[in-house]
This record gives structure tokens, sequence and C-alpha cells, in this order.
């Protein structure tokens, strides 16, 4: 049996973290059996991250881990796809992963009226007379760590503008079928479609969710890639779109 280690299901969403839902998906789309253990405490994990799955004694970090693990055990996630078609997904999904990624990160830690709703409910479990002084402290240092990366630079409509390119890029595949590469959803959905959901899903009326939920095509994509691949399938995003 594999478990799944996860942040806790937030804002609708079957995990708070993109890279988590992208997990769940795999482990769906893989056919393996699997129980989840959610924590909101990524610190014991070996990169001190989540997801991790952990099977037997061993646990594997990471995402990109977990599909390369379901793969050696015949999991195949680009099944039909071209070997052009698999360059273009991975493109994708290194897109989604590390720039959309980084949107998500600045809307809801550095929005100043997104940033009280992040903080009680990702650490709820600090005591409200602490949580304020630690999650600062947090707050400050992940942003120093954005400005170094250097989306932290940049002025909202800045950021939404340099976003732009990108939606506009996952919109162009998708007047080709449902999903990104024809009529099912591969690794590439997994990764794009938890991206966008999590962009959706933030809490208030940011510039960037709602660019997303006034976007029929994106709008829809998320709610069939949710449909297709939570287990069970969650209702919550269905009523997100604008």
């Amino acid at each position: 049996m594999i478990t799944l280690i996860t942040y806790p299901a937030s804002f609708g969403q079957p995990a708070a973290s993109p890279f988590c839902i992208k997990a769940i998906w795999l482990l769906n789309m893989s056919g393996q059996n699997w129980a989840r253990q959610d924590t909101p405490d990524p610190r014991k994990m070996p990169k001190q991250k989540l997801p991790a799955i952990r099977v037997g004694e061993r646990i594997i970090p990471d995402s990109e881990n977990i599909r390369h693990y379901l793969e050696t055990l015949g999991a195949d996630f680009d099944a039909g796809l071209s070997d052009m078609e698999k360059s273009t997904s991975r493109a994708f999904i290194r897109m989604a992963e590390e720039h959309m990624y980084f949107h998500v990160v600045m809307e809801r830690w550095g929005d100043d009226t997104v940033w009280p709703i992040i903080r009680d409910t990702y650490f709820a479990a600090i005591p409200r007379l602490l949580r304020g002084m630690i999650t600062n402290k947090l707050r400050k240092s992940l942003m120093r760590g954005m400005h170094a990366q250097g989306l932290g630079r940049f002025t909202p409509q800045e950021r939404l503008d340099r976003l732009e390119s990108d939606l506009q890029a996952i919109t162009t595949r998708l007047w080709h079928g449902p999903f990104l590469f024809g009529n099912k959803p591969t690794a590439a959905d997994a990764s794009v479609a938890a991206m966008l959901a999590n962009m959706r899903a933030t809490p208030g009326n940011p510039r960037m969710k709602m660019r997303i939920a006034e976007d029929e095509i994106l709008c829809r994509y998320i709610d069939r890639a949710s449909d297709a691949m939570n287990r069970p399938v969650t209702a919550a995003s269905a009523t997100l779109c604008a």
C-alpha cells in the first residue's frame, strides 16, 4: 500500500499545494491502491516539503519522484503520445511548476488582502497569540526569496502580464481537445490543471484568480480535469467559474 503524505484539503481543493494535487491525480491515474495521511508540517520529510509517499519503510519525496516511482510500477502517464508531444508535455510541466507556481506564491503570500486568510488556514494549528509573530517571519523570509527569484520585483499588473503568455499557450492547446494532448488526461494535465485549480481557488478576489475564473475555456478545463482525475470526485470546484 502506498501512503501519500500531503497537506490537508483547503479552499475546496484536495490539498493546499498544487504539487500535492498533482500527486493525488497521478496516484489515481496509476491505478495503484493508496491512502492519504494529512499533515500541515513538512519538516520531518526528507526534503522538508510535501508531497511525499511512504512505501514500506521508504519515503519518496517530491511529486516528480513520485511520478517516476509510479512509472516503475507500470504507470504510463503519456500513453499514446508521440515523441514530439512528450517533449511539448515536458515544457508545459516546467512552465506550470517553475513559472506559474511562483505567481501562486506571490498572490497568496504577497497580497495583503489574501495573506490573513492564508495565514489562518495554513497555520491554524499555531495558537492565535503566537501565529502572527511566527508566520510574519516566515512570510518575510519567503518574500525575500521571491525577490531573489525575480518575480517578487514586479508589480501585480506586471506579473499578470507575464502570466498571460502562459495562459494563452494553455488555451491554444485546448483548442485541440478537452485535455492538453487529446481526449484523456496525461502527465501534463496533472501539473497544469492542478496549478490552474490552485490559482482559481485562491481566497478573495485577487487579479490572477479572477483572470482564471472569468476565462470559460480555462475554467471548464479545470473542472474536466478535476472530474477525470479526482477520486472521489470533489464537486467544490464546480461553482468557481465566474
